[in-house]
């Protein structure tokens, strides 16, 4: 069969391999010859297609250098053509007596058809970018340490995300309706955050997106958690945890959070040390200001993670590196420690969109059969909940996430076996409608991420659902009202008497 040159993608490297003496004097240009027609024979061809692979175009001895330049095909790219030469020149050097100390990258461009409307303005290890005429050209700025990390591979993976990501969000397939509930009747039409304002249950704290909560939201908080004691955690199983609420880098980038959560992070700051003279100048700054020195003590911190995003990531470092045996699946544990934070970069409003919020997170391991079993459990579990118990009016969507296609999942979200289902209810106030719950079933994710294997060797998966109590609290309020007569009789019974401990004056 046949193979078309690859033209897709194109590359053009200038380097120079960096010799312990002299080439001009050790090596006789027939021999330099001889080597570098076997290499564009052989060596740079080696795992090919027929026609296809990288070449060295030119050469030249310049002292103690071999100056080369390579074009090449995505099949062997310049820089692993690169790599290749380098270990056998060295060979070939070995009868000489001469050693190679290093390499130098001049010059590294790298063509690719370029079918989007992206623009590309900036790209890390990147001095120069071209687009036009449905091409790409990048002009690398790179050394001999980058080159032999793969980052040229990893600038154009990161291409190849930023592509599928643009072709992704303009799936309309990703979202699909599942369930709708019966029309509800609605007791209120007002912004419940306001009224609950007004009331004095609820209170802007000192911080962004921050509420406290008085006595009487707290304890519409405290019934949706009974509920979910009552009618998920005991009849399915579950235990009790505490997951961390500060997460370092490193769990973040086994999560793969680290790959995009910059804009909404939280971070989280150390002192470089603890010792009072370094900060002396910090404290006595305040004290003859009563002006905190924000400039003065970013000096002095580094910052060593973030806040907690989403709950679950942490809590897999208590598996980590672990190997389980089979017997104790499926495993169901929950958190309800504390909070979470996210700089809400689509703005922040009312208790439903904050950034420190309260939530009851949920998750379980097992294997794929009895994950995705769970799973169906949980949606059953939800349905009860916001019909019978809340009598709100909802629906529930299959959502496939971008990122799943970008991790080779796109087909088992096709299957409906890795992917989210969100729960959305109307704000009659505003006729939006606010997604207030998930379940997602995560595949092997968290478990490759971060290393966790069952004794059988099959395959672990995992789930989790997180349970927003402000959320839950703003659909419940926004279509029920504040007058409790009017509420659900189960739900009303979970919350009892609303307690008035505040007056002011």
């Amino acid at each position: 069969m046949e193979h078309e040159k690859a033209t897709d993608m194109e590359f053009m490297l200038k380097a120079n391999l960096k010799c312990s003496g002299s080439l001009s004097e050790a090596v006789s240009s027939d021999e330099l010859t001889e080597f570098v027609n076997y290499c564009n024979a052989e060596l740079l061809k080696k795992g090919a297609p027929p026609g296809c692979g990288a070449e060295v175009v030119s050469w030249a001895i310049v002292a103690d250098k071999l100056e080369l330049e390579i074009v090449s095909d995505r099949f062997v790219r310049a820089h692993d053509a690169l790599l290749r030469l380098k270990n056998e020149f060295g060979k070939f050097l070995g009868k000489h007596r001469i050693g190679i100390r290093g390499m130098e990258i001049n010059d590294y461009e790298i063509t690719m058809d370029w079918d989007t409307e992206l623009k590309l303005k900036k790209l890390p290890f990147v001095k120069a970018i071209k687009q036009e005429a449905e091409k790409l050209k990048l002009f690398l700025d790179i050394d001999e340490f980058l080159l032999e990390k793969r980052i040229p591979d990893r600038i154009i993976k990161l291409l190849d995300d930023k592509k599928e990501a643009i072709k992704w969000k303009g799936k309309s397939e990703h979202w699909e309706l599942l369930f709708e509930s019966a029309k509800k009747p609605f007791h209120f039409d007002k912004d419940p955050t306001e009224e609950m304002a007004k009331r004095g249950w609820i209170r802007h704290a000192a911080g962004r997106g921050q509420f406290i909560y008085g006595p009487q939201s707290t304890k519409i908080f405290r019934a949706f958690e009974r509920i979910l004691v009552d009618e998920i955690f005991t009849p399915l199983g579950y235990e009790e945890m505490i997951f961390p609420k500060f997460v370092t880098w490193d769990v973040w980038k086994r999560s793969g959070h680290a790959k995009g959560i910059y804009p909404e992070a939280y971070y989280v700051c150390t002192p470089k040390t603890r010792d009072p003279e370094y900060w002396e100048e910090v404290i006595d700054y305040y004290k003859v200001t009563n002006e905190v020195p924000l400039d003065m003590i970013m000096e002095r911190i580094e910052n060593v993670g973030g806040m907690c995003y989403a709950q679950c990531p942490p809590s897999w470092v208590f598996l980590q590196g672990k190997t389980m045996p089979d017997d104790i699946l499926p495993i169901k544990v929950f958190d309800r420690s504390g909070t979470s934070h996210r700089y809400e970069s689509g703005g922040i409003h009312g208790i439903e969109r904050l950034d420190e919020f309260h939530r009851v997170e949920i998750l379980w391991m097992g294997t794929k059969e009895q994950v995705i079993a769970h799973s169906k459990q949980l949606q059953d579990t939800y349905r009860y909940i916001f019909n019978e118990i809340l009598d709100i009016e909802w629906r529930e969507a299959w959502v496939t996430p971008w990122f799943m296609a970008q991790e080779g999942k796109s087909g088992l979200s096709e299957l409906k076996e890795v992917g989210t289902i969100d729960y959305e209810a109307v704000l009659p106030y505003s006729g939006k409608l606010l997604e207030f719950q998930n379940v997602s079933v995560n595949g092997d994710k968290y478990p490759k991420g971060f290393n966790v294997k069952l004794q059988s060797g099959e395959e672990l998966w995992s789930g989790c659902s997180g349970v927003g109590l402000q959320r839950w609290t703003a659909v419940f309020l926004a279509q029920k009202g504040f007058d409790t007569d009017k509420w659900p009789e189960k739900f009303r019974t979970a919350v009892g008497e609303l307690p008035e401990v505040f007056r002011f004056l």
